[in-house]
């Protein structure tokens, strides 16, 4: 062990001595430090602020005045996804995806996007992460660290009598190895104070611990890459041209090309073809403000033979509420069928993408280090699910209050007759069957996983990989 000790420092005062590499290093480490700090403060900022609206929705929603039950269903409530605590370090799918969602009856609306304050302030900057960074930029620093390890002892003339003194390739290499593994170790330490900042924000120290293990094995992977070419050719300008030609492949081409293929081997439905599909199904379902609507008619006849009354002012209910309920029950289970079937297509356009890690490892780590921040796709089909839940439950109960306490006579009067509107209002006490909203990631369990899969594509990696290093090392001669 002492000897590999010796080998990295020698090969870390090798690097110190390096203009070229002190420079790199320290433009990394100052991207990394600002985007870091950026997008934790930028996350804070819209997790405190989603919190601030979605309280004042609450507020608002719970504050209305006497009213009729259906005009609250129609004034609705805004549900807003706040940011998972590690979305410090990724931010994954949240500035694409839509924060906020205006529940009302009747209808399912889509997500909205966030303001895009951000962007006007940063420009392109905005779209920069320390996710981002580690996935795109710190590969570059360790071909540029090294692509030469072993091939500058071969140019110097060194690498032999290294050999010939009873040191073997593979001592060597790993003395090198353990070198690069120093230097990710240090690369981590921006993403580990972040780590820390978000499990003091209450996230499991498990998945920042994971989270931390993704990203080493992620840099583990290209320093190993860096070691392989270093060994296979004998010039350091030949060694870096091919590692640079690599991660323009691993991860700006391939993960281009993925996304296309994805899109063309699970293609989805346009937005209108869907729309107007799901609207020609909606259609025949009948009007819900429409009592006397034909679709309703079986309805109408079986609750008064269920009663035993001959009209429909003899009811104890109003007809009104109760086809408003029978409607939006019907309605959403035509939406949520649609819905599903639309989550179910994104869902396998992301498994599709997440095979393609096993050809390029920046791929598995993105869509690993999504699942462990829990800013994936399946948590926010997650969030549209329990927004839906809260909104049909708030419109279904409004509507039972409708069919309960106003009467018939009156409400079929009370846009003519003052009287029968002001009987038609009813207590504000009738809005405090809203549940509060709060948006939380899964269990870190649940979430790694999620991760396994890809994160099997990364072990998978770095063994293949380290099977390569023992392999050359052992062809290493004096």
């Amino acid at each position: 062990m002492r000897l590999l000790l010796v080998i990295a420092a020698a090969e870390w005062r090798c690097w110190q001595r390096s203009r070229l590499a002190v420079g790199a290093a320290a433009l990394l480490a100052a991207l990394l430090l600002a985007t870091t700090a950026l997008t934790t403060l930028r996350m804070q900022a819209e997790r405190d602020e989603r919190l601030h609206h979605q309280g004042q929705a609450e507020a608002a929603f719970l504050g209305q005045p006497d009213r009729h039950p259906h005009r609250m269903v129609h004034y609705g409530h805004y549900v807003f996804r706040t940011p998972a605590p590690l979305a410090l370090l990724d931010p994954g799918l949240d500035a694409v995806t839509g924060q906020s969602l205006f529940l009302e009856g009747h209808r399912q609306n889509t997500a909205m996007f966030a303001g895009s304050a951000a962007s006007a302030e940063l420009g392109a900057l905005s779209r920069l992460s320390p996710a981002w960074v580690m996935q795109l930029f710190a590969p570059l620093l360790l071909v540029l660290l090294g692509h030469g390890v072993l091939v500058r002892e071969r140019e110097a003339g060194t690498l032999a009598p290294l050999l010939a003194q009873g040191l073997t390739g593979r001592q060597l290499l790993a003395g090198k190895a353990l070198a690069m593994v120093a230097m990710v170790l240090l690369m981590l330490v921006p993403l580990a104070l972040a780590a820390a900042l978000a499990v003091a924000q209450g996230e499991s120290p498990l998945a920042a611990l994971a989270l931390l293990g993704l990203y080493g094995l992620y840099l583990v992977v290209w320093a190993a890459l860096a070691l392989l070419a270093s060994v296979l050719w004998r010039r350091r300008a030949a060694a870096l041209a091919a590692l640079a030609s690599l991660w323009i492949a691993l991860v700006l081409v391939l993960p281009a090309l993925a996304v296309s293929a994805t899109a063309a081997g699970v293609p989805q439905p346009g937005k209108i073809e869907t729309d107007l599909a799901m609207l020609t199904e909606v259609r025949r379902l009948g009007d819900g403000h429409n009592a006397n609507d034909p679709a309703f008619a079986q309805l109408r006849a079986e609750l008064m033979a269920q009663h035993g009354v001959q009209r429909v002012e003899d009811l104890p209910v109003n007809l009104r509420g109760v086809v408003a309920e029978h409607s939006e029950r019907k309605l959403t289970e035509t939406l949520n069928a649609w819905a599903q079937r639309q989550q179910a297509g994104e869902q396998r356009q992301a498994e599709r993408l997440a095979r393609h890690g096993w050809l390029t490892p920046t791929l598995a780590l993105a869509e690993a280090s999504r699942a462990v921040a829990g800013t994936d796709l399946r948590h926010h089909h997650r969030f549209l699910r329990e927004a839906e839940a809260l909104r049909y439950d708030f419109v279904q109960d409004l509507n039972r209050v409708h069919a309960q306490q106003l009467a018939w006579a009156d409400d079929i009067r009370r846009s003519s007759d003052a009287a029968a509107e002001r009987r038609t209002r009813v207590a504000a006490a009738n809005w405090q069957l809203l549940e509060h909203f709060r948006f939380e990631p899964d269990a870190a369990a649940a979430r790694l996983t999620a991760a396994v899969w890809p994160g099997t594509m990364l072990i998978a990696w770095m063994m293949a990989l380290a099977a390569a290093l023992a392999w050359a090392g052992g062809r290493l001669k004096p």
